[in-house]
């Protein structure tokens, strides 16, 4: 037994010193005055972020929104900041494809309980600065969202929170999941393709093929989807299944002057990769429908005590 545990104490060392050398072997990239000077800025870039999160009057947040940018564009201005990963601004959402060919930079600012703006920035990597900024434009945005190309300058503004890259015989191209506070009573999620065309960044792309029941097929360059901000609303990449899943939603009366408003009845739809690099749609995911959306782990099953500390048996 002794030897056991000392084997798996060994272990844990092991590869606790190698966990530590992962997380700071970027700093190799850089001398002693560059990372002093990224962790000046990055003290200060992640004091902003946080006014720009929670701060309660919109003075102070607009302010450090527009004195942020700058600052952000000044950081990554140094040689090499691809590397540096700016772990402490908790308030931007920083994603990387598997390929680590760039990254890309996402924020929100809070205007009003009906207004959202969003800022970022596509960084690639390159040694010197090769930078395109996400100009938000959601709120000029006419036509099916759905069916359209857009620029870095005329953005669809969200915050992403997960990127999966997909190597088609077109081409590599890459879906970022991002969330849209929209409005009060409604968010939204929303799944954009990126493509590089000529070295420039491209949102949206026809990746998404659905077929009807008189096989006709039609396809989509994003898909959006929108919600009660009552509701819980999963839309995401599955990597057990390996599919893209979310929420079937139904309109239903809503409460408090929300109107009527779209909420998850148990089901779910997806898409599913095909060799042709196309994602084709399933209207059903599972087979069977649920009274209630699954939880990700059970929250009492198999406790003794409840939360209030009663018998659960």
């Amino acid at each position: 037994m002794k030897s056991w545990t000392l084997i798996f104490t060994m272990l844990f060392a092991v590869s606790f010193v190698s966990a530590q050398q992962q997380d700071t072997l970027w700093k190799k990239h850089f001398s002693a005055e560059e990372l002093a000077h990224f962790d000046g800025q990055e003290d200060t870039l992640a004091l902003l972020a946080y006014v720009i999160v929670n701060d309660s009057l919109p003075e102070h947040r607009y302010s450090a929104c527009h004195k942020l940018i700058p600052m952000l564009v000044s950081a990554l201005k140094t040689p090499n900041s691809f590397r540096f990963p700016f772990e402490r601004l908790k308030s931007v959402s920083i994603m990387y494809p598997p390929d680590s060919s760039f990254r890309v930079f996402t924020w929100q600012l809070y205007v009003d309980k009906d207004e959202y703006r969003y800022y970022g920035a596509i960084q690639m990597n390159t040694k010197d600065l090769k930078l395109y900024p996400l100009k938000d434009r959601s709120f000029e945005i006419k036509g099916n969202l759905e069916q359209l190309e857009l620029t870095p300058e005329q953005w669809y503004g969200v915050v992403y929170y997960n990127i999966q890259q997909t190597d088609a015989k077109t081409g590599r191209y890459y879906l970022l999941f991002g969330f849209d506070g929209n409005e009060f009573f409604r968010k939204r999620k929303v799944l954009d393709v990126l493509t590089f065309k000529n070295g420039q960044p491209v949102f949206g792309a026809p990746v998404f093929r659905h077929e009807n029941k008189k096989g006709e097929v039609s396809f989509r360059k994003r898909r959006v989807i929108e919600y009660s901000a009552a509701a819980s609303v999963r839309f995401n990449y599955d990597p057990a299944l390996g599919i893209i899943i979310y929420d079937h939603l139904i309109t239903m009366p809503g409460e408090d002057g929300e109107g009527p408003n779209n909420y998850p009845d148990g089901s779910y739809e997806g898409y599913k990769l095909e060799k042709t690099g196309f994602w084709h749609y399933i209207e059903n995911v599972f087979t069977q429908t649920q009274d209630e959306a699954p939880r990700p782990f059970p929250v009492l099953d198999g406790r003794k005590k409840d939360i209030l500390g009663r018998d659960n048996r």
